[in-house]
């Protein structure tokens, strides 16, 4: 092998390298950085990591919004309408956030509570996130696959 040709092969052999790092780091820096999107219903069945910031999507609960009378301490349960889940958040509510509205909360579990740093809440009436519209939908399969069984055990004595 002449020597041109042996540092053209060693130059693109490091380019390579140098690619192949680079990809593999910015893919760990994007896996650090996700949040993933859980209804109550997948956190109570255990897929959100206990600790990790994660949101919380689903639908505030009606009459559980309770007011710390002096701070910004607000309490509330975020439903998927199959499993509820209680949030705790301090700071300034959006102008929309009211019962029986779809929210998305970033935060994390703690306990077994959901401590909100960040809560988002939908633009109009008929708008539901998809993630949380996907969720609610997903825990109503879960719910109908795991209610199926009992009700035929329950048909069978």
């Amino acid at each position: 092998m002449n020597p041109v040709r042996k540092r053209r092969l060693i130059l693109i052999a490091l380019v390579l390298a140098a690619v192949g790092v680079a990809t593999g780091l910015t893919v760990l820096a994007l896996q650090q950085n996700m949040t993933y999107l859980y209804s109550p219903s997948e956190v109570e069945a255990g897929h959100a990591p206990a600790g990790a910031r994660v949101r919380l999507g689903g639908v505030v609960l009606e009459h559980s919004i309770e007011r710390t009378r002096d701070s910004l301490k607000v309490d509330f349960i975020v439903t998927d309408r199959i499993r509820q889940l209680p949030v705790e958040y301090t700071g300034i509510l959006p102008d929309l956030f009211r019962e029986g509205q779809s929210i998305v909360a970033t935060g994390t579990l703690q306990g077994g509570r959901f401590v909100a740093t960040e809560v988002l809440a939908k633009h109009d009436e008929t708008y539901m996130p998809p993630e949380v519209r996907d969720a609610i939908e997903k825990a109503k399969h879960v719910e109908a696959a795991g209610a199926a069984p009992a009700a035929s055990t329950h048909a069978a004595q």
